[in-house]
């Protein structure tokens, strides 16, 4: 039988999968968007030629390609499934040889020496589309119905593609960029996606695509995405009613990808569309996105409209100015994003920065100089990230790797690891820097540990009312993070433990090749490793999962002598020590058993003479001593039945064990995970609660 007899009578069967790892946890929760454009986008251009089918699971799609093999198999290439991808094509090949295989993503080499490597070394592939992968697939697609033979599709380059040819790589660009988006089909509102509202995935949302920046890190930062282009207002407003349609009750996310989100034009009106679906659905509860680089006033009118459910990302990723133009970021206005931060707070809009540890050109002191100034500059929430490798970027080509000298490591992705029915473990990989010739390895953890302290500590408003008093006292914030991971043997025993274990394990997680991880992983008893949570975790996120299940109240502690040291050093007043050992009962009613099923059950009370919840609230820079009660209260922390549904429905999704927690937190609003103080039960002193407070300021 020849290549088209068959297929001539048949529509092509074309299978498309943004496949996620599920074995522990759900790693990529969001539905599948991405191959959703390119599939309705392929539906308009050929309509009853083809037939598609869409995946998301690892099993699901390796029983289909078993039973009823495609046509194309056309896959997603993420740094968070590509060694997934390559197996599944592998597999495929083997059940059929005609099958095409198509990869698309930005996980592919910039420079053309390395992308001819990794076609070679990726024998298995057939073509890989580099860009947007509607019109690279659909010309794809176009030549599969014109061919005779399965030799005739690769005679000739096609276009927007990528693909070897007598070992040498072969490809044509023009206009491989869509200039309209609306052209493009919803996914939502034809229906292919219905199938992914399963409670399992969180819906995603584009209202536009491209990004003006340049920054070599991110493989975003190429010329040939710089062009903005965006989707009309009303077809996004089309999708978001869906969404909020067919969303189910304990789905509680919405994700946006665009790059830069509320910083550009139309951005307002999504908001107000997702306020409508709030009021409608109660959907969504936390959204996330990347908030845009610069034009910040404007992006933060967009997020005061949403209700409290997104933070302002202020990512900075450097504060050094050298360091910002070794990456090609010095055109984002960073001291701009900076000088807002006291205005964000009369809105009550939660800032988030991040900042990325191993830069070119960064050293450990202009790292810590960078933490200090983002907590000077009152950032709610600061986030610590090593410096990956990732390829698409520009930071990761040959010529950039020579020039800054990096040193690096490998390490299996969290939670990215499954057994297939080849037999064969698979796992994700990703290349970090761990030193250069600024920066040692031995400075390179020390400020992971920092990073642990930042993350723990500035989760959400639990410890505002300690950051806000210290502030309020003109202590320098810094020094409270700072000393906490330079002194851990200060810390209560549990909390000396897990110092210890996130040490081992930063360490224990790194590797010198892939090569090294791959071979470890096939042994049952490594695998089964992996399983029981002994690698393949995020340390930070999973050691944070620790605390807040086991020892949070002793975390609590930790911070509390801390501050008090500092208070002391500057030799404040016996009536603001006092203060303060009511705001130290109140951040312990605040964090109290988060995580635990008993949580209704648990509900701290201790008296105040002041009104914490209301000085707190207030961004007049009014003292705590205006706050003072008439009568001392009696106040209970406790959880409201729609804060516990929130927590229990992701504990419940991801897994109610320290692996899932550390998806299940990401997950939680801020808002919902913590206790509210409420209950005012009496005006006259408890003693017995008094003589415990008294018990433990004491051991403090």
């Amino acid at each position: 039988m020849s290549f088209r007899k068959e297929a001539d009578m048949k529509p092509v069967k074309i299978y498309f999968a943004d496949l996620t790892y599920d074995t522990v946890a759900i790693s990529t929760e969001s539905m599948p968007l991405n191959v959703g454009y390119v599939a309705s986008y392929c539906i308009s251009q050929f309509g009853s030629n083809v037939d598609i089918k869409i995946f998301k699971y690892v099993d699901k799609l390796d029983k289909a390609i078993r039973e009823s093999p495609p046509d194309i198999l056309a896959l997603s290439n993420y740094v968070w499934n590509q060694n997934l991808g390559t197996e599944f094509f592998r597999m495929m090949k083997k059940i059929n040889p005609n099958t095409i295989t198509v990869w698309g993503g930005p996980n592919f080499p910039l420079d053309p020496p390395s992308q001819e490597k990794f076609m070679k070394e990726h024998s298995e592939l057939d073509f890989y589309v580099p860009i947007e992968g509607e019109l690279g697939f659909s010309k794809i697609v176009e030549r599969f119905l014109e061919s005779k033979s399965l030799d005739q599709i690769f005679e000739n380059p096609i276009e927007n593609c990528v693909s070897l040819k007598e070992g040498k790589v072969q490809y044509t660009f023009s206009n491989s960029r869509i200039k309209k988006l609306d052209d493009i089909a919803s996914p939502y509102t034809t229906g292919l996606l219905d199938e992914f509202f399963d409670g399992k995935l969180s819906p995603m949302l584009q209202t536009n695509r491209g990004c003006p920046f340049t920054c070599t890190f991110c493989t975003d930062g190429k010329d040939d995405v710089m062009q903005v282009t965006r989707f009309s207002h009303d077809r996004v407003k089309s999708e978001v009613e869906y969404i909020g349609e067919h969303v189910p009750t304990n789905t509680h996310t919405l994700y946006i990808s665009d790059l830069n989100f509320g910083m550009l034009p139309g951005d307002l009106e999504t908001c107000d569309a997702i306020v409508d679906i709030q009021n409608k659905y109660d959907f969504p509860h936390k959204v996330l996105s990347t908030t845009g680089k610069n034009n910040k006033e404007k992006i933060i009118e967009s997020i005061n409209r949403l209700n409290g459910t997104m933070a302002l990302s202020m990512s900075v990723q450097s504060m050094d100015q050298k360091v910002l133009e070794n990456i090609r970021r010095a055109n984002i206005s960073t001291t701009k994003m900076i000088e807002l931060a006291p205005a964000i707070k009369k809105y009550d809009i939660r800032t988030t920065s991040e900042i990325i540890m191993g830069l070119p050109g960064e050293t450990y002191q202009s790292h810590i100089d960078g933490i200090k100034e983002l907590i000077d500059a009152e950032m709610d929430y600061i986030v610590i990230h090593s410096c990956m490798l990732l390829p698409g970027s520009e930071m990761a080509t040959p010529k950039d790797r020579e020039k800054w000298n990096f040193k690096t490591k490998f390490r299996i992705i969290p939670r990215d690891f499954v057994k297939l029915s080849s037999g064969k473990n698979i796992c994700e990989i990703e290349e970090i820097v761990v030193g250069s010739d600024v920066m040692s390895f031995e400075e390179n953890l020390e400020l992971r540990r920092l990073g642990f302290v930042l993350w723990v500590t500035s989760q959400g408003v639990v410890y505002d009312a300690i950051i806000k008093f210290l502030r309020e006292k003109k202590i320098d914030v810094f020094k409270l993070f700072y000393r906490m991971s330079k002194n851990p043997e200060l810390a209560p025993k549990n909390i000396q433990d897990v110092f210890k274990r996130f040490g081992n394990a930063a360490v224990d997680e790194l590797y010198d090749s892939p090569d090294e991880i791959i071979k470890k992983i096939q042994s049952d008893e490594e695998y089964e490793r992996l399983l029981q949570g002994a690698g393949a975790i995020n340390v930070i996120q999973f050691h944070h999962a620790l605390v807040l299940t086991e020892f949070i109240d002793d975390w609590t502690n930790y911070l509390l002598k801390i501050a008090i040291d500092l208070l002391n050093e500057a030799k404040i007043d016996s009536v603001s020590l006092t203060q303060f050992f009511e705001i130290g009962n109140y951040c312990c009613g605040v964090s109290h058993n988060p995580l635990k099923k008993n949580r209704m059950s648990t509900n701290p009370q201790y008296n105040f003479t002041y009104d914490i919840s209301s000085w707190l609230e207030n961004h007049e820079g009014i003292s705590l001593s205006d706050f003072k009660l008439s009568d001392t209260q009696i106040i209970t922390f406790t959880y409201s039945e729609t804060q516990n549904k929130i927590i229990q429905d992701n504990l419940d999704f991801y897994g109610d064990n320290l692996i899932g927690k550390t998806k299940a937190l990401k997950a939680i609003p801020f808002q919902q995970l913590w206790r509210q103080p409420s209950g005012i039960e009496s005006k006259k002193i408890d003693t017995n609660i008094r003589s415990n407070e008294a018990k433990r300021w004491n051991t403090i």
